[in-house]
């Protein structure tokens, strides 16, 4: 009788182990700029992440007031004009990385993510490459990729659509640490 309840105590023991990695303090920048004109990019530094890793499950939440410009006003407008941020707060990234492995943490693992970026309430299924490595006692999750702002339900008024790029980059960094 001993033998099987250490067993099935083993057992509940291994499925508290689940692992998740996570941050409040993620990195979101992105460009829109063209050339002879004046930057258009911004940056978010309280992005919250969370990485299963039992599933290779990925959710970011960005509160898309936290996206600061270098102008006040550029700010005022993309707020107002362009994300709408009353109307439309967040934006998030749901997905997966696919073949994620916990045996590939201790190395520099590329992973394919596999998701659904929502913003200004449209959703677009994205994938990009995502570049996790360990860093001391963190895990650091690197992505890039491309988006239009047609893609989101934005329209560029003529004015203006000469000084804002057709594609906007986006760079992720964001610093995991266990749960």
């Amino acid at each position: 009788m001993k033998p099987i309840l250490i067993l099935l105590g083993l057992l509940f023991c291994a499925q508290g182990v689940a692992q998740k990695y996570y941050t409040k303090t993620g990195k979101i920048d992105f460009e829109a700029s063209v050339a002879a004109f004046e930057p258009v990019k911004a940056s978010h530094q309280a992005v919250t992440a969370i990485l299963d890793t039992d599933t290779g499950d990925l959710a970011i939440l960005a509160l898309v007031k936290g996206f600061r410009f270098r102008n006040a006003l550029m700010e005022e407008h993309f707020n107002e004009n362009y994300a709408e941020s009353d109307q439309y707060p967040k934006a998030t990234f749901k997905g997966n990385l696919a073949n994620f492995s916990t045996d590939d943490l201790g190395e520099v693992k590329t992973y394919t993510a596999n998701g659904t970026l929502n913003f200004h309430g449209q959703s677009q299924e994205i994938t990009t490459k995502v570049k996790l490595r360990p860093e001391g006692s963190t895990h650091v999750l690197e992505t890039a990729f491309s988006v239009a702002p047609e893609t989101f339900g934005i329209e560029i008024p003529s004015v203006v659509s000469e000084k804002i790029s057709k594609q906007i980059n986006i760079d992720v960094v964001l610093t995991l640490i266990k749960k």
